[in-house]
């Protein structure tokens, strides 16, 4: 009996002891904000947005919705946007997440960097869906300081994402993709001889030019080259139109041609201004001298020197000069499709490519020929059968 009542005993003061911990227990502090732990931007209001501005140390990058869904680069010449380089920006929004509230403190607010470094969505109107001005990073761990709009509010999120306000770089600087498997016909300029025409039949046959030098064929190499430098251009910088190195570069154009399996026709003008190589002006004579008494006197001819010899004459001057390097290289494309995106760009800019797509064609004709194999010997001719010979009976 007295165990059982120790042990009775025991269970009611624990039961007690509950009561009294879950009756007097500290409640949990609320959730400062309720934005914590969900996206930095929800992915519908991406949707709905028709203009995303990027700013930052007094530059601006407006991309502008296109109602084929493409976008614009408002900000420089309304060129096509890199729609790879903005889908992983807005990747990076959309999967960032506010990770914790800061603070609340204008104070505190003040020490975190927010300045002129702004995200926003508009709408067509230029209203406002969603802004975010960023701050400086952490100082330990990773993520960015961001605060909504005029919110007195600064949260951390685990956010990543480089805001580039260089408004070129968000074009898209492909001029030309073509794909070689539809290439029939290409015409390759030469200064010397004139053009050569490569062409194919089918997309699988090989290439076959006009005019084959006797012994040589073509080198399948260097037309695959050709075509990789030509299917694929992009630009590196735009210029004006009336940009002198770009006039000058016209004077020094290769025209290449290429002709599609679906009647397409493409020129490609690639040129640019040569190198050059300029004499240098001579020094002026001395102060108080002339330019023909420099050249000294004829009593200066008739002087000796210490052995009594005639002093040899003074050395012609020899000619200096200076190299004026090559200009940029600049690409003219024109497609005999009218709507081509690529006609409407050529008539906003001048466009520089890299050197290397112009130096890497090849400069002579021979270089597309290699010496051909000899011809297989001619098989021999079979042998006359010889007469049956008849059995006597």
């Amino acid at each position: 009996m007295k165990i059982k009542s120790i042990v009775l005993t025991i269970a009611v003061l624990a039961a007690l002891s509950a009561v009294a911990y879950f009756t007097t227990r500290p409640t949990p502090p609320p959730v400062a904000d309720a934005r914590v732990g969900q996206p930095l931007v929800d992915r519908t209001v991406v949707e709905q947005a028709a203009k995303l501005r990027l700013t930052d140390q007094g530059k601006t990058v407006t991309l502008v919705r296109q109602p084929d869904a493409s976008w614009k680069v408002a900000t420089y010449h309304d060129f096509p946007a890199d729609f790879a380089k903005l889908a992983t920006f807005i990747s990076s929004l959309t999967d960032a997440k506010l990770e914790r509230l800061v603070t609340s403190s204008p104070a505190r607010i003040a020490l975190l960097e927010f300045k002129d470094t702004k995200i926003d969505l508009l709408d067509a109107t230029d209203k406002a869906l969603w802004t975010v001005t960023l701050g400086k990073n952490p100082d330990t761990g990773s993520g960015r300081y961001v605060r909504y709009g005029a919110e007195a509010k600064a949260f951390l999120a685990s956010l990543s994402a480089y805001l580039d306000t260089e408004s070129k770089n968000w074009a898209n600087p492909e001029l030309l993709a073509l794909k070689v498997d539809d290439v029939m016909k290409i015409e390759i300029p030469f200064a010397d001889g004139g053009p050569v025409t490569v062409s194919r039949a089918k997309k699988e046959d090989p290439w076959t030019a006009e005019k084959t030098p006797d012994g040589q064929k073509l080198k399948a190499d260097k037309i695959a080259a050709l075509l990789s430098s030509l299917s694929s251009i992009r630009f590196s910088d735009t210029n004006e139109l009336t940009d002198a190195n770009a006039v000058a570069a016209k004077a020094h154009e290769r025209l290449f041609k290429i002709e599609t399996f679906d009647q397409k026709v493409l020129k490609v003008a690639l040129g640019r201004k040569p190198e050059e190589k300029k004499l240098k002006p001579l020094a002026p004579p001395a102060e108080g001298q002339s330019a023909l008494s420099a050249l000294g006197t004829a009593a200066d001819l008739l002087k000796k020197d210490a052995d009594g010899k005639p002093a040899e004459p003074a050395k012609p001057l020899t000619p200096e000069f200076e190299t004026i390097p090559a200009g940029p290289v600049f690409v003219n494309i024109a497609h005999s499709d009218g709507a081509a995106a690529v006609n409407a760009l050529m008539q906003k800019r001048t466009f520089q490519i890299a050197d290397y797509t112009f130096t890497s064609l090849p400069q002579k004709s021979d270089e597309l020929f290699e010496p051909a194999p000899p011809p297989a010997p001619a098989a021999p001719a079979p042998a006359p059968a010889k007469p049956e010979e008849k059995k006597t009976p």
